[in-house]
């Protein structure tokens, strides 16, 4: 239901497209990376997942879940609470690994955060943490990195910012794009995988942003 209700909702406030390298539908059990810009991006990778036959598991921050309603769905749909800097952090992987094996792809934010950033422009992903690497080596689920670039004009900056954003963005409907990279195995070191799979979504990243004419990509 929450990636249809994106699907739904994503083109009120932006105008979305999508572009594919894996065509149709994903390997099963795959782990799907995505860069974290925005609280609006999480919905706008939903929706252009469901356009190519994806419907994720989430990985996403535990404070969520004591949202009313969201929790619920949160909870029903059994997408994974992740407690950070927490002991339980571990275990949202033993989910994590867990929905893999079951053949469901899992959605992972590895930056672990959004930048804390006011403007709303593009910048490259940050640091990834290690949880990513930790799961592929775990279950050796195929990655697939993805990019989304313009959810910053949807929501970013302070708290202010953010509300007048999600309040305006009916009417400017910003343009939005996410593009979804070739799988890729992980099989080097830790730090080894952890940079591939960075060098990957920022590659990824760097395609959708190019298509919205970003400077930052089109720098790159």
């Amino acid at each position: 239901m929450l990636s249809r209700l994106a699907d739904v909702l994503v083109p009120t406030v932006g105008r979305l497209t999508v572009t594919a390298e894996t065509g149709p539908g994903l390997a099963p059990g795959s782990i799907i990376a995505a860069n974290h810009t925005s609280l609006a991006d999480p919905a706008i990778v939903l929706a252009a997942l469901h356009r190519i036959g994806v419907q994720p598991v989430v990985m996403a921050a535990a404070g969520l879940w004591r949202t009313p309603l969201l929790g619920r769905v949160l909870a029903r749909e059994g997408h994974i609470p992740v407690h950070r800097r927490d002991p339980r952090a571990s275990h949202a992987l033993d989910l994590a690994a867990a929905v893999l094996a079951s053949g469901r792809p899992v959605l992972i934010y590895a930056e672990g955060g959004i930048p804390l950033r006011r403007d709303a422009a593009e910048a490259a992903p940050e640091p990834f943490r290690s949880g990513l690497s930790r799961l592929a080596e775990r279950t050796g689920a195929p990655v697939v990195p993805v990019g989304q670039a313009g959810a910053r004009r949807v929501t970013s900056g302070n708290t202010a910012k953010q509300l007048a954003g999600l309040i305006t963005a009916p009417l400017r409907r910003p343009h939005l794009h996410v593009h979804v990279g070739a799988p890729l195995s992980l099989t080097g070191g830790h730090n080894a995988n952890t940079r591939q799979a960075h060098s990957a979504v920022t590659a990824a990243w760097r395609t959708a942003a190019a298509q919205l004419g970003e400077p930052a990509a089109l720098a790159a």
